[in-house]
């Protein structure tokens, strides 16, 4: 069972939240910036320039779904079997799914559908230019 109080629960819940949301946004700027520098080097070469901006912005997109619950849209408490704290996961009012369904679509759908069209792009890019030197 958890063995802390409630504000215990909530930190360990935000810590998880947040870190879980920057980790799988770095993959997705990164995909996506890999994306550019091979599909498109003329657009690729701005992007070193700003690695100074996207990383707060990255930070600022995980913080932004971590703190919410916070703020009161959704909630943190303990999982089901009690071991750890997380996101309630069992929605009770139209807030908390309203978040869950956000949560769901812009911190793992979209992010998850921008890595794979980047790497799908990036290894259509390697195959088009291994067919043109193979010609030559």
């Amino acid at each position: 069972r958890w063995l802390f109080d409630q504000a215990v629960c909530t930190l360990y819940a935000f810590c998880g939240v947040l870190f879980g949301l920057c980790s799988l946004a770095s993959l997705t700027v990164l995909s996506t910036v890999c994306c550019l520098k091979v599909c498109y080097p003329a657009y690729g070469r701005c992007w070193g320039a700003h690695a100074a901006l996207l990383l707060p912005c990255v930070w600022a997109y995980a913080l932004a779904f971590a703190a919410a619950p916070l703020a009161r849209w959704g909630s943190y408490g303990p999982e089901p079997y009690g071991t750890a704290c997380c996101i309630t996961w069992d929605a009770s009012s139209r807030e908390a799914t309203l978040y869950l369904i956000s949560l769901f679509i812009f911190c793992y759908l979209l992010p998850c559908l921008l890595i794979l069209v980047s790497y799908a792009l990036i290894l259509w890019t390697v195959r088009v230019s291994r067919r043109a030197v193979q010609q030559h």
